[in-house]
C-alpha cells in the first residue's frame, strides 16, 4: 500500500513499526486474501461486478425528447 503521509491509508498505519513488523502484517493480509479468494472467489467476483455495473434497465425512451 503506497500513499502520501496525508492519504487516508497512511493515517491508520502505525509509523513506529519496524520493517519486519510491516512485512509480517503484509504477509498476514496476503494469506487472508488468498484464504478469502479460495473460499469465496466466484461470489466475490459477482459482488464486484454488481458494484461496478448495477443491474439497471435501460433508460426510458422518450421519442419526443430533444437530443
Amino acid at each position: 500500500m503506497s500513499g502520501s503521509p496525508t492519504s487516508p491509508a497512511a493515517l491508520v498505519i502505525p509509523r513506529h513499526w519496524t520493517p519486519e513488523q510491516a512485512l509480517a502484517v503484509a504477509e498476514c493480509l496476503q494469506a487472508l486474501r488468498q484464504a478469502l479468494w479460495a473460499a469465496y472467489g466466484p461470489q466475490m467476483q459477482q459482488a464486484w461486478r454488481e458494484q461496478l455495473l448495477p443491474d439497471q434497465g435501460p433508460p426510458e425512451f422518450d421519442p419526443d425528447a430533444p437530443f
